[in-house]
């Protein structure tokens, strides 16, 4: 992992493991903070590994512009369903994606980007989850979980090539 780019963009999203904290930079300032949920394997760059990658990365994509809060997504795309209780029920195992996807890709070759460490390939986002599960603490399966209306006020403050530094 590098650390810092040669010229820190103006603006980045930088994500802390440690602080379980997801921050919208830009100039130096941070424009907003919110609580996240990252992996609960901890960090790690492998396929498979259920970890969420360190290093430099960016947005690739915006997916859920306009769905309601709550929209139910699977393998990215919007399935109709709104989440809540009954569908909670129905599906107890689901690792639920809602709300918006941010799909991250991996900038550093051999580390996040290419072959078995590829973020992209590896489908790391950041999404909205159901509110009633923890952010501020690891928990998921390498994606960064944020709460519904947190992942929709910063999905409309960034845009595609956005670079986010995910951290220790």
């Amino acid at each position: 992992m590098t650390g810092a780019p040669p010229a820190s963009p103006a603006r980045f999203i930088a994500i802390s493991l440690a602080e379980q904290r997801l921050r919208l930079i830009d100039d130096d300032r941070v424009l907003a903070s919110y609580p996240v949920s990252t992996a609960k394997n901890g960090a790690g760059q492998r396929k498979g590994s259920e970890c969420t990658p360190l290093g430099w990365h960016s947005i690739r994509a915006r997916i859920g512009s306009h769905q309601a809060i709550n929209s139910v997504f699977v393998g990215r795309r919007p399935t109709g369903e709104i989440y809540g209780p009954q569908l909670a029920a129905e599906f107890p195992q689901r690792d639920w994606i809602l709300s918006r996807i941010l799909w991250l890709g991996g900038l550093e070759a051999g580390f996040n980007r290419y072959g078995e460490v590829d973020s992209a390939w590896r489908y790391i986002y950041i999404h909205g989850a159901p509110d009633h599960l923890p952010c501020g603490q690891p928990a998921s399966h390498g994606c960064i979980r944020m709460h519904n209306a947190d992942v929709i006020e910063l999905f409309d403050a960034v845009e595609p090539g956005c670079k986010v530094w995910i951290h220790p």
